[in-house]
């Protein structure tokens, strides 16, 4: 697993440097976020690499900040996450850090299996979208990608059915969400993408009785996943 920015890994090497086998750092970074990581990475007995800042864009998908950590997956003295790795999430173009870790909290609380960012468009994992996720980042698999409809088509081979949501959207308990499934949101001001919305299965909306006309986009997400955890819940219990 790749983390990549100096937040995300300076809160890694804080909260589990036992996960993090190494660091690699750009050639060209100097100064005190630099030492910062390289004094923590002491602590712990970690090694950094210099590389360029061409690697790292290579091994991160361009959005690295100078920083990236490689983690090793979670082992047995750690506490496992009650994951769902039939349930996958799509975000593209929110660009709110406070909407970004509101919505990575959401998928964790849900036991989403994977969620997955467009790196255009999408904000980065900073120290806001960590503290608002509260620790959420520290258990998630977040996966970055360039283009959402080649993500959307991967997991379409994979046997997903996807899912957009938009307020002309079928209310999200119309629509069996109990299998494998994934959910795609949009950005603040324009939802999904056009292209993103023709490739998904079908749409998904909140109906509004009262006076506003939308909600906010991680609200809207807490409804649909936690709607899809209820499905799921249903199914196994019967």
């Amino acid at each position: 697993m790749l983390i990549y920015g100096f937040h995300p890994v300076r809160e890694a090497l804080r909260h589990r440097p036992h996960q993090v086998e190494q660091v690699l750092v750009g050639r060209g970074r100097r100064g005190e976020r630099r030492r910062q990581i390289e004094s923590l990475c002491r602590r712990h007995h970690i090694s950094v690499v210099s590389v360029s800042d061409e690697e790292l864009s290579r091994r991160s998908g361009g959005v690295h900040n100078g920083f990236l950590a490689e983690l090793a997956e979670i082992d047995a003295g750690v506490p496992a996450r009650d994951r769902d790795d039939a349930l996958v999430v799509l975000l593209e173009d929110v660009q709110d850090p406070r909407n970004l870790g509101a919505i990575l909290r959401i998928c964790e609380g849900a036991g989403v299996g994977r969620v997955i960012l467009r790196d255009r468009g999408t904000a980065s994992i900073t120290a806001t979208v960590v503290k608002t996720a509260a620790g959420a980042t520290e258990w998630l698999d977040v996966q970055r990608v360039p283009n959402s409809v080649a993500a959307i088509n991967g997991l379409k081979s994979e046997g997903f059915w996807v899912y957009g949501s938009d307020p002309t959207g079928l209310p999200p308990w119309q629509v069996d969400l109990s299998g494998k499934v994934a959910l795609c949101f949009g950005g603040e001001a324009k939802g999904l993408r056009a292209r993103t919305r023709k490739e998904c299965d079908a749409l998904l909306g909140l109906p509004m009785r009262g006076a506003v006309e939308s909600l906010n986009v991680a609200t809207a997400a807490s409804a649909i996943i936690y709607e899809a955890l209820r499905q799921r819940i249903s199914e196994e219990s019967e």
